[in-house]
């Protein structure tokens, strides 16, 4: 690994996410971004134009021969994160690996595994669990402000937000799941990161497709290629009813596409047995002596960044501890394997 004055880093992918890779990394005085491959020459070249990085590839193979870096991230369709991420720990590197973790939980397994045999440092970029709002909310669950919390509901819901139909994010073989990977498990992940508990213990989930088949529905997000001829393959809305170990639950809700009344909601809410809380904003709600009472709560940036990529740099330094662990991302992708076989087979699927 490089000194710890500079961590030389290479990007794979320069999409729209690639681009915050980059961009996120460049925030950390520690960290370079040194190399971009991209099978794009033109969006290569512009990214690397725009963030004044000095070399770029169409084959990402030549980046994991290089002794010269010591970071892999990866920003690419969510079919190639496992592979990729496996050759990159092969090469010796350190991933930063772009939710979702996997497009099942056997491939989820597999990376971690390797990871720690060749320890190396492997992250998944669940960035929602840094920001103020949840970290002031995990320390309040945490400090028993709410008291036992027993129920869950999380969610990220958009009236029109499907990343450009006809794009990869819409084709089963290239991004195996529609909203609930791509925004769901953000929603998901933040969820239990704030009730301190991933295992579950069954799943029942629901799939559909309403929008997006009908060309309807598209947002602006990204920047891959559009191909009009490629049908609508996953779904635009998923729900779940999650039953941890523990026996708390969790509803789960996503939607690239729907009639709501909100453009874009994206939050969470608590129930515990002395108060309730949601956010966004951060509210909490429960009983005092001078009678039922919504209080808003003002959130502190308890973490040095909410920058996931500032994060892990800061961990490879020794800085600061992982916040975010590959154990729980695999009981994450667990639990999404288990939505889409639920929703498939009509049936309540037990997690072992």
């Amino acid at each position: 690994m490089a000194a710890p004055s500079s961590i030389r880093v290479a990007v794979i992918g320069t999409g729209a996410i690639g681009l915050d890779h980059i961009q996120s990394f460049q925030a950390h005085p520690a960290a370079r971004v040194v190399a971009i491959a991209e099978v794009s020459p033109e969006r290569g070249q512009a990214a690397a134009k725009k963030y004044s990085v000095p070399l770029v590839v169409r084959d990402y193979r030549e980046l994991l021969a290089r002794d010269d870096i010591d970071v892999i991230s990866i920003a690419l369709p969510n079919y190639l994160h496992v592979p990729v991420a496996l050759e990159a720990v092969r090469a010796g590197k350190h991933v930063m690996l772009d939710k979702p973790m996997a497009t099942n939980a056997r491939e989820a397994a597999k990376l971690i595994a390797e990871a720690k045999r060749r320890r190396r440092f492997l992250m998944v970029g669940q960035n929602h669990r840094l920001t103020p709002e949840v970290q002031t909310l995990k320390q309040l669950v945490d400090r028993g402000v709410l008291g036992d919390v027993y129920h869950a509901k999380t969610g990220w819901t958009r009236r029109a937000g499907i990343p450009r139909i006809g794009s990869w994010f819409t084709q089963k073989a290239r991004a195996a799941g529609g909203s609930t990977y791509d925004i769901g498990v953000h929603a998901l992940d933040r969820c239990l990161f704030l009730l301190g508990e991933f295992e579950a213990a069954a799943v029942s989930g629901q799939t559909y497709a309403k929008f997006g088949q009908r060309g309807l529905g598209n947002g602006n997000w990204g920047m891959s290629e559009i191909d009009p001829k490629r049908p609508f393959e996953v779904e635009d809305m998923s729900v779940a009813l999650i039953k941890l170990k523990s026996g708390r639950t969790v509803l789960l809700e996503t939607s690239w596409a729907a009639h709501q009344e909100q453009e874009d909601w994206n939050g969470t809410q608590l129930f515990g047995t002395e108060a309730g809380a949601i956010f966004p904003p951060l509210r909490l709600s429960r009983t005092t002596k001078l009678g039922y009472a919504v209080e808003s709560v003002e959130t502190t940036a308890t973490l040095a960044s909410s920058n996931r990529m500032v994060h892990f740099i800061d961990c490879l330094l020794g800085r600061a501890k992982p916040l975010i662990l590959p154990s729980e991302s695999l009981a994450v992708q667990k639990i999404l394997d288990a939505i889409y076989l639920s929703a498939k087979t009509g049936r309540e699927v037990r997690i072992k």
